[in-house]
């Protein structure tokens, strides 16, 4: 999956689809993300606090939109560890050039997450 996935890497941002862990409800947020292999990472600056990352820790199981693709995936919250460092070098080096805010501080004090892909929602 991963070599028909990368030409979605460049692409502004992702939609996630978490289910609500009270309401059972489907919620989705635009947010920014970087692509290695068949993994997607995410950085979280409200850390834990955020409800897409507090669903995620009730339902793992969720839907990622990059263009016009959904694919179901697998969330992971990372610990500290390589993992965790290259979720927050890629997902700076990504957006970094293109904003006008100084990225530094976002990028070290996020919480970072990984989704792995598994398929393609048809």
């Amino acid at each position: 999956m991963q070599k028909e996935i990368q030409h979605l890497a460049g692409e502004d941002f992702c939609y996630l689809t978490t289910i609500g862990r009270r309401s059972g409800k489907a919620h989705t947020i635009e947010i920014w993300f970087s692509l290695n292999d068949a993994t997607l990472y995410l950085l979280s600056g409200g850390r834990d606090k955020a409800d897409w990352v507090k669903n995620i820790y009730q339902q793992p199981s969720v839907q990622v939109r990059l263009g016009s693709i959904t694919y179901m995936g697998r969330a992971r919250v990372l610990a500290a560890g390589d993992e965790d460092e290259l979720a927050r070098q890629i997902v700076f080096a990504k957006y970094a050039p293109r904003s006008t805010d100084d990225l530094t501080e976002w990028s070290r004090a996020s919480l970072a997450v990984a989704i792995d892909l598994l398929n393609e929602v048809k």
